[in-house]
């Protein structure tokens, strides 16, 4: 049963808002990783491969545990979710300014998966909960930004900050941050409904038939495994810019500029996604172009025959990421569409969260094992390419069951 509107849209703007900075704050967790990098290895003498898992590891909660997070959401209420998932970020990072092996700061890097998971899985519920329905669709677009954005400005930042005032300095500043975006979503954000009576069977008892009734569902499934075929390798590409550049011999501001570009672009794809939805384009028509997108690009990016003109591989780049933007933004959309029913929305997005970040766990670490053996990242197309074949043929069979279900 939605909840009532509590605001008219000025309000409905400004909680909307604080909703999806606290998602980029949360997605500042993942970026700010990949720009200290190079000080990481210097500093605690990591390898290419422990680099990868690092990228990684923020994802381990959310690829075992975001289904039963989303759950957990329901029942603490979905804003006490965000702004504990905040503090918990900003105790993680607070804590891996300290760390002085590889092994604290993996652990670290799992425990802000998991207050990253409290902040972005509740998230589409509570902008659903106070934006009009003739505008959900492109509020999905924008919420779809909120990873490229976070991510951009910790790459952007990154390369500036760190050589001044250190890797360890850059985890603090986030903790900071994430500490004032809590008590700004305590201020912003309106006060979860009060559970009506037998509410509280509904949280417990309730939880599981929502959890099976999804997972029951072809559409979660579709949705979910389409999203892991475009995060794994979406941050993997992105996610070693930094060092792959770095070894090119580019260094200080260009290398931010060029990285924090790259995954800015992403936001542009995400935004067009719901214009493009909202004036009637098929979802698979803009999955299709996604990944097609996402093929060429990284097979121009970092394919041998290219390696004499770095500027056509960098705005290969830039058409992977910017096109394939398309992916995330229609996929948010969908997962709303294809829940079961009205009571499965949060726990659809849990679990296309968990696919997702199951994705995003496993991507690196094979494009950095592809590059090991290789010596170089010409391998990585074959890595990329299969994803996209892959999400191609998802997306055309979610097609057959968004059909089905208007029948």
């Amino acid at each position: 049963m939605p909840p009532e509107r509590e605001s008219p849209a000025p309000r409905s703007r400004l909680v909307s808002g604080a909703v999806i900075l606290a998602g980029m704050t949360a997605a500042l967790h993942v970026g700010k990783l990949p720009a200290a990098l190079p000080a990481l290895a210097e500093d605690l003498h990591i390898t290419l491969v422990q680099a990868g898992f690092l990228l990684s590891l923020v994802q381990l909660a959310g690829m075992s545990l975001a289904v039963f997070m989303g759950l957990l959401a329901d029942g603490m209420g979905l804003k006490r979710s965000m702004v504990r998932g905040l503090l918990l970020l900003a105790l993680a990072s607070g804590l891996g300014g300290l760390v002085t092996s590889v092994g604290a700061l993996m652990l670290l890097r799992a425990l802000e998966g998991l207050g990253f998971l409290l902040v972005v899985l509740p998230a589409p519920a509570l902008i659903r909960r106070v934006v009009l329905p003739e505008r959900l669709s492109g509020m999905m677009g924008v919420w779809g930004t909120y990873m490229p954005t976070g991510t951009a400005l910790a790459l952007m930042l990154g390369s500036l900050f760190i050589p001044a005032w250190g890797w360890r300095s850059w985890w603090w500043l986030f903790a900071g941050l994430s500490l004032l975006m809590a008590w700004w979503v305590f201020r912003t954000v309106p006060t979860d409904p009060v559970l009506p009576a037998g509410g509280a069977d509904q949280m417990g008892q309730g939880a599981w038939m929502r959890l099976r009734r999804t997972l029951s569902a072809r559409g979660p499934w579709l949705v979910a495994l389409t999203f892991g075929m475009y995060s794994g390798q979406w941050l993997a590409v992105v996610g070693f810019l930094p060092s792959i550049y770095a070894a090119a011999g580019v260094s200080g501001a260009l290398l931010g500029v060029l990285t924090a570009l790259a995954a800015a672009v992403n936001m542009t794809g995400n935004l067009a996604s719901g214009r493009l939805l909202q004036r009637g384009w098929a979802p698979r028509t803009t999955l299709w172009l996604g990944f097609g997108a996402m093929a060429l690009g990284s097979t121009l990016a970092f394919a041998p025959f290219t390696e004499g003109a770095p500027w056509l591989r960098y705005g290969s780049v830039l058409l992977f990421s910017a096109v394939g933007g398309l992916v995330p933004g229609t996929l948010f959309g969908l997962a709303v569409r294809l829940a079961p029913g009205e009571h499965q929305v949060v726990t659809t997005v849990g679990w296309v969260q968990q696919l997702s970040a199951l994705g995003q766990f496993a991507g690196p670490p094979v494009a950095a094992a592809l590059a090991a053996r290789a010596g170089g990242w010409q391998l990585t197309p074959f890595f990329t390419v299969s994803c996209c074949l892959v999400g191609a043929g998802l997306a055309w069979m979610t097609a057959k069951q968004l059909a089905s279900q208007r029948v």
